[in-house]
């Protein structure tokens, strides 16, 4: 396999020994590209396995900006979708992950747990992304897949049968450390309530998804699911209550798109679907800045932004949200932040010294609280 670059176009790169876990159909990749293909592939075939349903993920930067299930698509989601008959399987998981959050996933790589079908790929065809795993190509799909980018579209085909080494290493400033694999069994078995209730089937398969992707996202980490898809992930923070917050801001944002006045934003004159998008995008984010704001006014004359109470009033109605941490929650403001997102179920490792407080504070906030006695840090 050739590589393009290294982590950047000045360092050279090659691939060393070992039978490859996936081909090359189309284009050179980086080693980013490579990195962030078998880390996605990795996590979509442990999900489908996990939730018995096809997943899809859209990965940037190591870790997922999104993953999602099969499902149906709210009105949000579907405005990415042509009018007309719902999709398939396979195309309503990646819409469903490439919408938690439409801005990272600008330019990501694209993994799915199951063969392209002519609907993806045409889907595709209109989105901005660098490439994509899988493990098969209905004819045709490569080749039109291929084309994207002026023909620089990344297209990888996963090998299924392939078993990776008990074994993994890491060379590190001429340090090469080995370690075990990390392969412990993410099943229903690791969901145990320990306080305020049980746990439904729905928030339960959640869990599953949310775990699945921590395994594959930058520590310290923490996904927001509901319904079979991530509303956000956040990754690589240097302490938990900013992943939190971080994780929760981003869910915010999910939500606020869903809003009347920012879902019906409209396009303006010559503006891409894209484009706008990112306006809806800046408006739930409720941080214009002065240039932006000025731009806006210009683009959509005396349209007005949501206020404070109405974002609070609306934010208010969102619930059923499954929090997923991979490390243990360690005091009671993690529990706090996570309230005002409509957080129902937390799912944490559990061994931090004032467990009890936090035990507490889910009961105080009617959460579910799930330990489930697994670390899934990942570096």
């Amino acid at each position: 396999m050739q590589l393009r670059y290294g982590m950047n176009p000045h360092q050279q790169a090659r691939v060393l020994g070992r039978q490859a876990p996936a081909r090359v159909v189309s284009g050179t990749p980086s080693v980013i590209n490579l990195v962030d293909a078998l880390t996605g592939w990795q996590l979509v075939r442990e999900a489908a396995a996990a939730t018995g349903s096809v997943a899809a993920a859209s990965i940037k930067h190591t870790s997922p900006a999104g993953v999602a299930v099969a499902g149906p698509l709210d009105s949000t989601a579907r405005e990415t979708w042509s009018p007309g008959a719902d999709p398939g399987a396979l195309t309503s998981a990646y819409i469903r992950a490439r919408d938690a959050d439409p801005k990272s996933s600008f330019g990501d790589m694209i993994a799915v747990s199951a063969p392209v079908d002519a609907e993806l790929a045409a889907f595709l065809a209109g989105v901005v992304s660098d490439g994509i795993i899988a493990p098969g190509f209905e004819p045709g799909t490569a080749e039109r897949l291929a084309a994207k980018k002026r023909g620089t579209f990344l297209v990888l085909e996963a090998d299924e049968s392939y078993q990776p080494p008990a074994g993994e290493q890491r060379d590190i400033f001429g340090l090469v450390v080995e370690q075990q694999r990390d392969n412990a069994p993410i099943t229903h078995g690791l969901l145990r309530p320990v306080a305020g209730g049980s746990l439904p089937p729905e928030a339960a398969a959640d869990a599953l998804l949310g775990l699945v992707a921590l395994r594959y996202t930058q520590s310290n980490s923490v996904a927001l699911v509901r319904g079979g898809a991530t509303l956000a992930v956040a990754a690589g923070q240097q302490n938990r209550v900013d992943c939190i917050r971080l994780c929760v801001a981003k869910a915010a944002t999910w939500w606020l798109r869903r809003h009347p006045v920012i879902r019906e934003l409209p396009a303006a004159a010559g503006m891409t679907r894209q484009d706008r998008l990112n306006w809806q995008t800046r408006l739930a984010d409720g941080d214009l800045t002065p240039g932006q704001a000025a731009e806006f006014s210009r683009l959509y004359p005396g349209a007005a932004d949501l206020s404070l109470a109405a974002r609070a009033d609306w934010l208010d109605e969102l619930s059923d949200v499954t929090l997923v941490s991979d490390g243990y929650l360690p005091f009671r403001d993690n529990i706090e932040h996570a309230s005002r997102i409509g957080v129902r179920h937390v799912v944490e490792p559990g061994g931090s010294n004032r467990s009890d407080e936090v035990a507490a504070a889910c009961r105080d906030y009617g959460m579910v609280l799930v330990r489930t006695g697994l670390r899934l840090f990942r570096h």
